[in-house]
C-alpha cells in the first residue's frame, strides 16, 4: 500500500507574471518579458502572496512606461 511521505498539504502554485520570454534590457534593469526588476525576479518566491499582487498590479504601468521610451525602429 502506498503511503504519503509527509502529512502536510500540497501548497498552490505561486502566480507569476512570467511569460518565459527571459531577457533583462540592460539598461531600463527590467525584463521585457514580464517587466519585474531583478530584484523581483530573484526573490519572486519568496515575497508574500500580498506582496506579488502589488508588484503584478503595477506591471502594466510598467511596460507601457517602457514601450514608451523605446524609440520607434522603422523599418
Amino acid at each position: 500500500m502506498l503511503q504519503r511521505m509527509t502529512s502536510t498539504p500540497l501548497k498552490p502554485p505561486i502566480r507569476t507574471p512570467c511569460v518565459q520570454v527571459c531577457f533583462v534590457d540592460p539598461k531600463a534593469q527590467l525584463c521585457v518579458g514580464c517587466f519585474r526588476t531583478m530584484e523581483e525576479l530573484g526573490r519572486w518566491t519568496r515575497y508574500s502572496d500580498a506582496e506579488r499582487e502589488t508588484i503584478m498590479t503595477a506591471l502594466p504601468e510598467r511596460e507601457a512606461a517602457y514601450k514608451a521610451a523605446k524609440p520607434v525602429q522603422q523599418g
